[in-house]
């Protein structure tokens, strides 16, 4: 069974809808109370996963089934640089690409890597005089702290992500016995 694509974009529309439609296949498909919160915490913690890392999002999601295995599938497209890809492809369970299967593939992930931008990091350290006379100030931690990606692993089968060029695919299997 496959589910209706639910569009997601950065201001959180279509994110209720999304895990609404899982709760809705989740239920068409027999599973139970728990089951169906697990599988939504799936969704819900993909969906941030893949929102912290790229940051924009201008996203398709869709759930596929069979008894109770799900299959829950994002695309998005992202200006690619070295840092998001490595995030999203540490946040895999084999840690590759799923672009390299072949040697076409190998060649063009390669190449990919090394056309990759460096991150638009720019860090300024304000002098301590005058960070105290700022109100309010917030400061931005520049290292990302990897939540999402530890709760979908341990929530997740498993988690894969193919990125060809900007766009990238996403899909996080989870099977209930």
């Amino acid at each position: 069974m496959k589910s209706d694509i639910i569009k997601i974009d950065n201001q959180g529309n279509g994110f209720t809808e999304a895990i609404q439609e899982t709760q809705k296949t989740a239920e068409y498909q027999g599973l139970e109370k728990k089951e169906i919160i697990c599988l939504k915490m799936v969704a819900e913690e993909m969906l941030s996963l893949a929102r912290s890392v790229t940051g924009e999002m201008q996203a398709n999601f869709w759930l596929e089934s069979e008894g109770k295995a799900f299959e829950l599938f994002m695309t998005t497209k992202t200006v690619m640089d070295k840092d998001k890809r490595y995030q999203l492809i540490s946040s895999t369970t084999s840690r590759q690409n799923e672009i390299r299967k072949s040697f076409l593939g190998k060649l063009r992930d390669s190449f990919e890597q090394a056309m990759a931008a460096d991150g638009d990091r720019v860090y300024y350290e304000l002098p301590s005089t005058l960070s105290d006379d700022v109100s309010g100030a917030y400061v931005e931690d520049p290292e990302w702290d990897g939540y999402e990606r530890s709760v979908l692993r341990g929530l997740a089968d498993d988690i894969k992500i193919a990125i060809k060029g900007s766009e990238v695919k996403m899909t996080v299997s989870k099977r209930f016995s």
